[in-house]
């Protein structure tokens, strides 16, 4: 007897069962935010059946960069969160079509709805000597004011593959400005001066609160839960399949035609090496690089270490497709220097309420309110953040979590004597309190915290020095089936490090295989609203120090 649905599959005998055979089908390779959003732009606005989609991931869940994890018992571990802004218009069109988890709403309207009811308004942006700096004054002299106006408006194209810090004077970096922005968005001196001149653009708007974080959004609980849970829920009513433990390490190619292809996707599953067919009409759509890649877990009596590899393979399939091939980048240029890309960060897992409690009356915020706190005179330049609680669906209500980071991971600290890199979560935490002025309750707190540090080699990979060309266009030229997604695809204007960047490179991936009769919505230019622009230079200039 025939069997219909052995009859509309077509087999790769490699154990991969494939699309219907007379259906295009969409290859994605990686499982994070981006390939994510472009599955469902696939659905949603091409039509494109849900069972014609496979995602290849090489881990063993989806979310990519955006993760959570743990439990009370074993303590909880976000490696970063990505704050939100009212003008990341891709991303709110995205989850604008995908539901809660609970169905309530979609996700934006819950996020648009929380941040109505918790609006963040910080109180103590920065902490020195356990003392709250509530406001505190950007201290610019006019020539840094001046230097940041040339930058605005200078052209890419002239500041070349410069650091920013050729741009300023030393004394820059140790303005309050500095201090918050570079930890606001995780700039170093040595990062890209192209890049740190499309933050000043893309954030104009946000420049007169800038020292509250008046204008930063946050999901009700991590972004795991609140945003890849959701989206993943959605994909999987629609059928798309997820492929996990499934390692791309290479395209095969067909350059005997007008437009050169993708004709083949090889893989690592289960110890063995496949090769996936791509057929005329199907389309690749691949995620280049990861900023979490070698990503290594400590504990609260171990160091994170620093893991050289990467069990993603994202690097490593990057830097094999791309030899030889100058449209498809320069990866060298983003992962060979991890000496100026990594940072760690740790999570804490609180059962006893006292730091919770004593912070709160330090900087005058309810959790979830205030944003991010920062030690201007921590050697690691650490910050921390106290969200909303619970921070992770199914979390107790006795049990609360923090997340902090530091930027100078190889630096001893000012309490502990160690670099950060080399210290157990509870030498972090002992640091931690330290700059709090927290001695009485120490022990106790100490004693009741799991924290979990996470060293991460590539984390600021994205801000390095770049030329042109060492991001390839999302639909690199001359391919007829390619299109590269995530945070080292070229898209003018807008910022790496967000997750506006990773559905935008989707949304515009999408929409341009497909030739579709769409456009993803334009990025928001406050550069061009006087008011906007005589807000932020107000702010700067107000107070100005003296020279």
């Amino acid at each position: 007897m025939n069997n219909p649905d052995h009859l509309a599959t077509r087999s790769t005998g490699n154990g991969f069962r494939d699309a219907p055979a007379a259906a295009r089908h969409f290859h994605l390779v990686g499982g994070g935010i981006a390939s994510l959003a472009a599955a469902a732009f696939l659905i949603r606005d091409a039509d494109v059946p849900g069972c014609d989609i496979t995602i290849f991931e090489a881990l063993d869940k989806p979310g990519g960069s955006l993760d959570g994890a743990g439990s009370p018992d074993e303590g909880y571990m976000v490696r970063g969160g990505r704050m939100l802004e009212s003008k990341y218009l891709c991303t709110y069109d995205l989850f604008d079509s995908i539901p809660t988890l609970d169905g309530r709403s979609s996700v934006t309207k819950e996020i648009f709805d929380w941040n109505q009811t918790i609006r963040t308004s910080s109180k103590a942006r920065l902490v020195r000597n356990g003392r709250r700096e509530t406001a505190p004054p950007y201290e610019l002299a006019e020539r840094h004011v001046l230097t940041l106006g040339r930058l605005s408006i200078e052209p890419e194209a002239l500041l070349g593959d410069s650091r920013i810090s050729e741009h300023f004077e030393p004394d820059f970096f140790e303005t309050n400005f500095w201090f918050m922005w570079c930890t606001t968005f995780a700039f170093q001196p040595w990062h890209s001066a192209v890049e740190f001149r499309r933050y000043l653009l893309r954030f104009a708007h946000m420049t007169s609160g800038f020292n509250q974080l008046h204008g930063i959004m946050r999901t009700v609980y991590n972004q795991h839960d609140s945003m890849v849970r959701p989206l993943r829920k959605w994909l999987d009513e629609h059928g798309v399949r997820f492929r996990a433990n499934t390692r791309v390490v290479d395209l095969r190619y067909d350059e005997s035609g007008e437009l050169n292809r993708i004709a083949g996707i090889v893989c690592e599953h289960e110890n063995r090496r496949v090769e996936i067919p791509v057929d005329e009409e199907d389309k690749v759509i691949v995620t280049l690089g990861s900023m979490t890649a070698g990503s290594s877990l400590g504990g609260t009596n171990r160091p994170a270490g620093f893991d050289h590899g990467d069990s993603s393979g994202a690097w490593a399939l990057w830097k094999n497709i791309a030899s030889g091939r100058a449209e498809f980048g320069h990866p060298s240029v983003f992962a060979d220097h991890v000496d100026e890309s990594r940072w760690l960060s740790f999570t804490a897992t609180l059962h006893d309420p006292t730091l919770f409690r004593l912070i709160r009356d330090l900087t005058g915020n309810v959790p979830g309110e205030g944003g991010l706190i920062t030690f201007p005179q921590s050697n690691w330049l650490a910050s921390i953040v106290l969200p909303h609680q619970p921070h992770f669906i199914g979390q107790p209500k006795d049990v609360e979590v923090l997340w902090g980071y530091g930027l100078f991971v190889d630096r001893p600290g000012n309490f502990v004597g160690k670099p950060m890199a080399d210290c157990t979560g509870r030498e972090i935490m002992t640091e931690l309190l330290g700059h709090l002025h927290v001695h009485e309750d120490a022990p106790r707190i100490l004693d009741d915290a799991i924290c979990i540090p996470c060293l991460m080699p590539f984390i600021t990979s994205q801000f390095l020095r770049r030329k042109p060309g060492d991001r390839p266009q999302v639909v690199p030229e001359g391919w007829a089936n390619l299109a590269f997604v995530g945070q080292f695809c070229e898209l003018p204007n807008d910022v790496v490090f967000t997750v506006e960047y990773s559905v935008r490179t989707a949304q515009t991936a999408v929409y341009t295989l497909l030739d579709l009769d769409r456009s993803a919505p334009a990025v928001y230019k406050g550069q061009h609203d006087l008011r906007v622009v005589y807000g932020a230079l107000s702010a700067l200039r107000n107070p100005l120090r003296n020279q």
